[in-house]
């Protein structure tokens, strides 16, 4: 009976041992070193990608925001603020979305098929307002211009990059909003084209707050 209860104690006093050994070491330790890890080696990733401007916090270089107009009575979708660069639609997000520029919620895709009613009607609308929107006096755009990321969503619905071509397509209309010239604003679009990934990965982009930030920065210059 003694030799019993003295084994059981044992055991218990060796897990506990084992348990207390292993939450220091899994619970504390190695939180703490692959914290000092990254915040040394990719502080900036760590920390969420932020885009600061004025000294805040204004986003992330992963995280796409809208550039829209305040909702106006009896407007299901806002509509867009033709000053700024325009980013990817966000149809998988719905209307009436709870994302807010600064506090995302939804994430997600239309998960519609090519061939789908709803799918081509929103593909087919979005491109007849990329032409309108667009066109200026001395600038029109053809249906045949229209980038597919100009009228498609992401798998997210939050692609923070738009193509070159989106972005070039634009340049007119935000010159015009600004009351810009065409060049720098052109300008602009080349200084933050971002090339493939290593050289071969994924598509030359253009990161639509980072563009939007240095707008910001020549409207207030001129």
């Amino acid at each position: 009976m003694n030799n019993s209860v003295t084994n059981t104690a044992r055991l218990l006093w060796a897990g506990l041992r084992a348990l207390l050994v292993l939450t220091v070491v899994t619970g504390v330790l190695y939180p703490l070193a692959v914290t000092g890890v990254a915040q040394g080696l990719f502080s900036d990733r760590a920390n969420g990608s932020e885009i600061k401007a004025d000294g805040k916090v204004v986003g992330s270089s992963l995280i796409g925001q809208a550039y829209n107009l305040p909702l106006k009575k009896g407007q299901e979708t806002p509509e867009p603020d033709l000053k700024w660069f325009q980013g990817r639609p966000a149809n998988g997000l719905g209307t009436n979305s709870v994302n807010t520029q600064y506090s995302l919620i939804l994430s997600g895709a239309t998960n519609r098929s090519g061939d789908n009613a709803d799918l081509i009607k929103w593909v087919k609308d979005a491109k007849a307002a990329v032409v309108k929107d667009n066109s200026t006096a001395d600038y029109k755009v053809k249906p045949s211009d229209v980038p597919a990321d100009a009228v498609t969503s992401s798998g997210s619905g939050l692609d923070p990059d738009i193509s070159p071509e989106y972005a070039d397509l634009q340049v007119h209309r935000i010159a015009e909003q600004n009351h810009l010239a065409v060049a720098p604003v052109r300008k602009l679009v080349d200084e933050h084209t971002d090339g493939r990934t290593l050289g071969f990965i994924g598509e030359p982009r253009v990161n639509v707050l980072e563009l939007n930030i240095a707008l910001k920065e020549l409207v207030a210059k001129s």
